[in-house]
Order: structure tokens, then sequence, then C-alpha cells
């Protein structure tokens, strides 16, 4: 059956949808309106892993190669902390233009027939004609906020301040670097994202924002004492600004449902998880597979859309319960930052744990160097991991 598909927002989760729905049917009619121009977008690189890359090549094997053949890897963590520098060997992780990604994804959707229009703003009292609206528009996204109401949206921000940067100084690992100053810890994780750039993700607490006065600083001036307290890592090579000089905090956006009527919601519409498990395009791109493998394989809309739904709210209990504990992990920074840095460190890697906040520092490090070397303490921290995780995760969903 052909169906007529209009996706809003022509982000990775929008993009990567279209493109998976037109190799199912190529007669399905399927269409990406964006707001913006074609080639412009916000931020610098993104990071993924490769389980994601393995799913990627399984769905699209085209797009996949272009996106592998695009990236940077690393092996391993390095953290810089008071003088110090250590090192941790880790999961192979990748990086990518967010510029780049999205041409890929523009390229191949395009060769497959989906219409693209860009400078295109879908408003939601002017929607088009369609058997599907996917509202793919990003957290502020106006057509989940014409129905806030029945969606139960709801964003809770987080206490520290960010802002996104980037660098010309390409980084060989995935890098933490961590700032004393008079007013606090600010701190910074940076990633390659291609031959000549990098990403920079600043933090600090509140206190340390004002305290420093990066709150009433311009952009320049922002970046100068930026560059200051990270010359260290950035070795000579300047940081690079965007349109704005503002330090927002983090909002993990969720809803209640996912879908009303014909209009579903995707990527970060429907939920966001902290950026510092470097998860959100990841995740967009899976909320896009799960909804194209649901309507396959359901006959009637509100079967396909109650399934998606379903899928990924179960999906997303581990990631969302991670990046609650990797916010709360930097928020409570001066609990191990006097720490040995290689402990520092070593616990900053285990920051998804459950059970970290609530073991002190230095004994959690001395039970996770010895469940390394005995089997019935790995067997026993796998078994009470996931559990413990379960129940924060229903806890802090209770009214």
């Amino acid at each position: 059956m052909c169906v007529k598909v209009v996706c809003v927002g022509g982000g990775p989760a929008g993009l990567y949808l279209a493109i998976l729905l037109k190799r199912q049917n190529p007669s399905h009619e399927i269409a990406v309106h964006e707001r913006n121009p074609e080639g412009s977008t916000y931020g610098w690189g993104v990071t993924y892993w490769r389980a994601l890359l393995d799913r990627l090549h399984t769905c699209d094997p085209e797009s996949a190669r272009a996106i592998e053949a695009g990236s940077v890897r690393w092996t391993q963590g390095v953290a810089h902390v008071r003088g110090q520098v250590a090192r941790q060997p880790g999961d192979a992780g990748h990086g990518i233009g967010r510029h780049r990604l999205l041409e890929i994804l523009a390229e191949r959707a395009r060769d497959l027939g989906v219409r693209l229009e860009f400078e295109d703003e879908i408003t939601p009292g002017d929607l088009p004609d369609a058997d599907l609206v996917v509202a793919a528009d990003g957290i502020h996204s106006a057509l989940r906020t014409q129905h806030a109401g029945h969606f139960g949206t709801e964003a809770t921000e987080g206490r520290n301040h960010y802002v996104w940067l980037g660098t010309t100084r390409v980084f060989d690992s995935f890098t933490f670097a961590f700032a004393e100053t008079g007013h606090g810890w600010v701190w910074c994780y940076g990633y390659p994202y291609d031959d000549g750039h990098s990403t920079c993700v600043i933090e600090c607490a509140p206190d340390t924002l004002t305290g420093l006065g990066l709150d009433a600083m311009d952009e320049a001036g922002q970046l100068d004492l930026l560059e200051k307290l990270f010359a260290g890592i950035l070795d000579g090579h300047p940081l690079v600004g965007g349109s704005s000089a503002a330090w927002p905090a983090f909002r993990t956006l969720t809803n209640r449902t996912w879908h009303h009527g014909n209009l579903v919601l995707l990527g970060d519409a429907a939920h966001t998880t902290h950026y510092s498990i470097g998860a959100g395009t990841t995740l967009a791109l899976e909320d896009a597979m799960c909804l194209a493998d649901a309507l396959r394989e359901h006959t009637l809309l509100p079967d396909a859309l109650t399934a998606y739904e379903r899928r990924r709210r179960a999906e997303l209990v581990s990631a969302q319960s991670a990046a609650r504990l990797s916010a709360q992990w930097y928020e409570n920074l001066p609990r191990y930052i006097g720490l040995p840095p290689h402990r520092m460190f070593a616990l900053l890697g285990q920051r998804h744990s459950p059970l970290l906040p609530y073991v002190p520092p230095q004994l959690y490090y001395g039970l996770d160097k010895a469940a390394g070397r005995l089997e019935v303490l790995r067997r026993f921290k796998r078994w009470l991991g996931p559990r413990a995780a379960r129940a924060l995760h229903a806890r802090s969903w209770t009214p």
C-alpha cells in the first residue's frame, strides 16, 4: 500500500526515517520539510559508537558506508586534571561533523526519491495533507507544543550550565579536561570529528559561571577566558564560537505519549538525554529505525504508532538512566575531583552506575577493582546494577 508521509524537520531523525521508508517501498510519497536553508546547521561534531554503525550498515549500507568514511575514530579516553594526565582504553568511538552527516543523509534521501523542501516552515495550523505527519522538529517542536496537553510534555532543567564550541585542535582521544579557578571548576569534553576540527563542550556550576563573569561577557570575552583555562589541551589552537554567548542549563524533555491521531514525535521532539553520554544522534536514528519497523509490521496506523512508542520507551530506560546519573556525577564533581587523577577518571567511567552515588568514592573504586578480579563480585554487580537502575527510574517517574 502506498502512503504519504510528511517529516517536519530535516535533522538526522527525519532524514533517516525518510530513507528507511523509501527503501521499504519506493512507491511511498515521502517529503521532508526543513525551515532552514540547506547546508545551515547548528553544532559542530556528533559522536557515536560502533554498535550504531553496525545497525546503520544493516538498515541502509550505502549511507552507512558514507557515514563511516566521513568519520574519525578513537579507542581511548584521556583526562587532564591538576597537571596530570590519566588514560584509559575504551570502546571504539566515532565523530562526524553534523553538517557532513546531514549532507550524506540528504543526498541519500534524494537519490531514493524523497522530496526535500528547505526554507519551508510547516506550522501547526497549516499541516499538509498526509497519512502520517512526523514531528522531527527538535526540542522546541511547534507541532508538539500545539498539542502539549495531549502529549503531557514536561521539561526538567539541570543545575549546571554549558556551551557548545569547536576548535582547530584535533584531539587524538576522547578528551576530558578539568580547570580549577578561584570560583570552582570548569571542565571540557572534547572529541575530533574531521581532519581539522574537534568539538568542545564546556560546563560549569552556576556559581562558577557568575563568579567568573561568563554570564555577563560577550562571546569574544568568553572565548578568550576559556582559551586561557584550557591552554594545556588546546596547544595554541583557538576555540571557535557559534552565534550565541548564552550558557543554558540542559533541559531533559519527556512526553506522556508520543502520538496524537496521525501525528507522531521523533527524536528530540519526543525525548532528550544529557549530552554527557554522547547519545543524542544515536537515539534519534534509532527512533527512526523503530518507527520504520513498526510501520512495516502493522497495517493499521494506530497499531504501528502504539508499537513504536511502547518499544522505544522500553529501549530508552537504560539510556535515560545513564544520562541522569551522568549529569548528576558532574553536578557533584567536588565529591570525586579530590581523588588521584587515575581513580577520579576510573569513576568518571563508572558514572552511569546507580550504585556510585551511594557508596563512598574510594570504597567504590576498591570494590570495582576487586570485581574486576573476582567473578562472584562481577556477577553480583551485573545482577544489582540493572535492578537498582530500574528502581531509581521508576521512582523518578512517580508523581
